[in-house]
């Protein structure tokens, strides 16, 4: 007789994961499936899906050897949802309960609430213990604050887990080293080499599998450079402690031409899917710092994105949801450019960042918020077309992770809840901070005529059209009196240029 029936979803892929806490291999189930819905609710990347379903297979085939008995339902099956999927098992095993870690997003949360009476069994969803802050310890951190600053969370969590601590202070006297963090790019760089994918049989099934059932889906399926299996992401770690993580900080907002990759980690992907686990990372980074193998900076820059920035996130969606997915607070409503799909622009720096991201199904933070995101912002694109295409292509994409670093961070579309100021630059920042201006077919330098670099007009025009708003943001104000002490032909000459480049986009009607 089956006990209990234990669904695990395809981003909890850990032998740890709450919802196995307590299970008896002799009398328990485990269900995973690769279902119709789940596939296709937003228009994800060929790898992203090929990445999250042999990652599955893998680990279903793991539980089976450790004894495990498990119902793997795939893709050509066509099981419409993970509700019927359950269904199915439930009427094969006839469990006396159904046990689920709760989802990472609020739309499968918000439906496994009437499961229990769909199902007609008890239904256990218990909490995932694999962030290190809970929701309760986030909504008490954040109750009666006027201002909810990452940086003040970021502080409490490294006290909470004593990582980088001296006793009571930070180790080095300093909580953040962003300021040594920000070194441009240099074309000299020895970089590690790009990493390899998985190249086996479970692997290639998938990889035919998706190139056949999502022949028009965003991106292209191969080379195919992500690990499926714990070991894989393992070593992936291992290869960014040992090989990029000295020189991670200093470079981590760099962006170099056809160099995707510069010292990042890429593993959030995998940490993401429970491949890797949150804490170990941070401690094996610190670790490289107390050998003297890596230094502060690179270390606590590392940290602060996973205990900082990656739990401060997950706390404000799950706290601000469900309304949060339709805020707009600019009232931007402007399609994205069809480009965001092909990488077919003049401009080298959207060309760069689209571009790699169709072939690797991956981007580089400072790439995201800074190239296409700051992009999205300065046309006034629609919050929620820009949140819905992050969502899509991005291989480490979850809604809990992304919809508050696009909507809060990237677009100022959350009155600045997220953010203190919109992350808003001309071609000035992206000339400094890589090589693209100089492969463009525009000069960084000029505002407005031939050969300027749009970037320039459309800055210029985001501040007008917002300058009320921001002459009341501290953060702000000095860039709107710029802007006011500036000839009304100025004005005029940035604007026309803005509503010219504006108006010679092509929509996307996909």
């Amino acid at each position: 007789m089956t006990r209990r029936l234990v669904l695990i979803l395809g981003d909890q892929l850990s032998r740890q994961i709450s919802a196995l806490k307590g299970g008896e291999k002799a009398r328990d189930v485990i269900l995973m499936a690769e279902v119709a819905e789940e596939a296709g609710y937003a228009d994800h990347h060929k790898q992203k899906l090929a990445l999250v379903f042999a990652a599955m297979r893998h680990f279903a085939q793991e539980l089976q050897d450790a004894g495990w008995t498990v119902i793997y339902r795939e893709l050509t099956e066509d099981v419409a949802d993970l509700q019927t999927a359950a269904r199915d098992a439930i009427a094969a095993k006839k469990p006396e309960m159904l046990v689920v870690t709760e989802p990472g997003e609020y739309r499968l949360w918000d439906r496994m609430q009437g499961w229990e009476e769909a199902l007609g069994l008890p239904v256990m969803i218990r909490e995932d213990d694999r962030f290190l802050c809970s929701h309760q310890d986030f909504a008490d951190w954040a109750d009666g604050r006027k201002t909810m600053l990452m940086e003040h969370f970021y502080r409490e969590m490294r006290k909470r887990t004593g990582l980088l601590m001296d006793g009571d202070e930070p180790e080095g006297g300093t909580w953040n080293y962003d300021a040594e963090n920000r070194k441009p790019a240099r074309d000299d760089l020895f970089l590690p080499d790009p990493p390899e994918g998985a190249d086996d049989q479970i692997t290639q099934d998938v990889l035919a599998m998706v190139e056949d059932r999502f022949p028009e889906n965003f991106g292209k399926l191969h080379p195919f450079s992500w690990q499926v299996t714990r070991k894989g992401a393992e070593a992936a770690r291992d290869r960014f402690m040992q090989e990029a993580l000295p020189e991670f900080g200093r470079y981590q907002d760099a962006m170099l031409t056809d160099r995707p990759y510069m010292y990042h980690a890429v593993l959030s992907a995998y940490l993401n899917r429970g491949l890797l686990e949150p804490l170990d990372l941070c401690e094996r980074a610190e670790a490289e710092y107390r050998a003297g193998r890596a230094p502060l900076n690179a270390v606590e820059g590392f940290i602060r994105q996973i205990i900082g920035w990656r739990e401060y996130v997950r706390g404000l969606y799950w706290r601000e949801m469900p309304d949060y997915a339709q805020v707009n607070d600019l009232g931007a409503d402007r399609p994205l450019p069809d480009f965001y799909w092909t990488g077919e622009t003049e401009m080298h720096c959207l060309s760069q960042a689209i571009g790699q991201t169709i072939e690797t199904a991956y981007a580089h933070h400072i790439q995201r918020l800074m190239i296409t995101g700051t992009y999205a912002l300065l046309i006034g694109a629609d919050p929620q077309a820009v949140h819905r295409w992050y969502l899509g292509v991005y291989a480490d994409a979850y809604e809990w992770v992304e919809l508050p670093n696009t909507i809060g961070m990237s677009q100022h579309a959350d009155g600045g809840l997220l953010a203190t100021k919109p992350y808003a630059a001309s071609a000035s920042y992206i000339d400094r901070m890589s090589d693209y201006c100089g492969d463009c077919a525009y000069d960084p330098k000029a505002k407005t005529g031939e050969g300027a670099c749009p970037w320039n007009a459309l800055y210029w025009d985001f501040i007008a059209r917002h300058q009320d708003r921001f002459a009341r943001n501290h953060r702000m104000r000095m860039v709107v009196a710029s802007w006011k002490k500036k000839s009304a032909r100025d004005q005029k000459a940035l604007r026309k240029a803005a509503a010219d480049h504006m108006a010679a986009l092509t929509p996307y009607e996909g």
